[in-house]
C-alpha cells in the first residue's frame, strides 16, 4: 500500500483521473474512525465504497492522482 497516496486520502485530498471521470476520495464522516471507508466514483455515479487499503490499490493501478471532483472541488471535507 502506497502510504503516501493513504496520507492524502485521510488529509481529504480527492485522488482522480478527470478525463476518465474517476474519483477516490475519504467522506468526512469517515475521518478518525478506525477503519476508514473511501468512495470510489466513475462517470458522476459512486461505484462502490472501499477500505482505506483497498482504495489505495485501487488508485494505484488506475493511477490517479491529486484532482479536482467536479462537484467538491480539491478536498472532500
Amino acid at each position: 500500500m502506497s502510504k503516501i497516496m493513504a496520507e492524502q486520502l485521510l488529509a481529504g485530498i480527492i485522488l482522480g483521473d478527470r478525463k476518465n471521470r474517476e474519483f477516490i476520495y475519504l467522506p468526512g464522516g469517515e475521518v478518525g474512525v478506525e477503519n476508514p471507508y473511501c468512495v470510489f466514483e466513475k462517470d458522476g455515479r459512486k461505484q462502490e465504497d472501499l477500505p482505506l487499503e483497498d482504495a489505495v490499490r485501487l488508485a494505484a493501478r488506475l493511477h490517479l492522482v491529486p484532482a479536482s471532483h467536479p462537484s467538491l472541488g480539491k478536498k472532500a471535507y
